[in-house]
């Protein structure tokens, strides 16, 4: 059987797995955006704050992913649980630093301003530092998401969803007639999600950040 036979008899399953995927990834990076940002926020005023932030992501990312979804298994247990914690903490690394690197370049005159103008802390924080700081953000989201479609696949290890089914499948079953259409049809499958979920960041900033910031 050719690949794009296989590809045609089993284009359900597939697609099935590619949303779960696909949600998986989303879901998981709306978490770490939230998270990153917020744990930006709170530490880019301080030095010590901020790298300590910056290193205790970092520490998560020299954990192999296999390794971190092993150790997840006893507490949470096999399927979305580890997953989902998984993919979160991997995605905070680029998230945090470029939150606090954003916000840390926000021109001081700017705040200065909107000081003079009667600005509460709160209000220049999300109607002057943020904005300006969100070119930075959202590139730290899309290196994330990158990152997490691969890293997605191995959640496959503790039966979580996704195309890291397939690829599993494929690797058990080495030898067999479809085992190499398995990992190929997976890897894929993969590589299309990141381009397509990268063309929409590359949307998202077109809309979101203004021509003279994009300069």
């Amino acid at each position: 059987m050719t690949f794009w036979e296989y590809v045609g008899s089993r284009h359900e399953q597939l697609l099935a797995d590619t949303y779960q995927h696909a949600s998986a990834v989303f879901q998981c990076m709306v978490v770490a955006t939230l998270i990153g940002v917020a744990i930006g926020v709170l530490t880019y005023r301080s030095e010590w704050a901020g790298n300590l932030a910056v290193t205790a992501t970092a520490t998560v990312l020299t954990v192999p992913s296999l390794a971190l979804i092993g150790l997840l298994i006893p507490v949470t247990g096999l399927g979305v649980a580890p997953t989902v914690t998984a993919l979160v903490l991997y995605g905070l690394l680029p998230i945090v630093r470029n939150a606090i690197v954003g916000l840390r370049g926000v021109d001081p005159s700017l705040v200065d301003a909107a000081t003079g103008i009667g600005m509460s802390r709160f209000a220049r924080l999300f109607r002057v530092e943020l904005p300006l700081a969100w070119p930075p953000i959202l590139t730290g989201i899309r290196v994330a998401t990158q990152m997490l479609m691969g890293i997605a696949a191995i959640a496959a290890y503790a039966s979580g969803p996704g195309l890291g089914n397939e690829i599993f499948r494929g690797i058990s079953s080495l030898g067999s007639a479809n085992a190499l259409n398995q990992v190929l049809a997976g890897t894929l499958g993969i590589i299309v999600l990141a381009l397509l979920f990268d063309a929409a960041y590359v949307l998202i900033g077109r809309l979101t950040i203004p021509r003279g910031i994009r300069a």
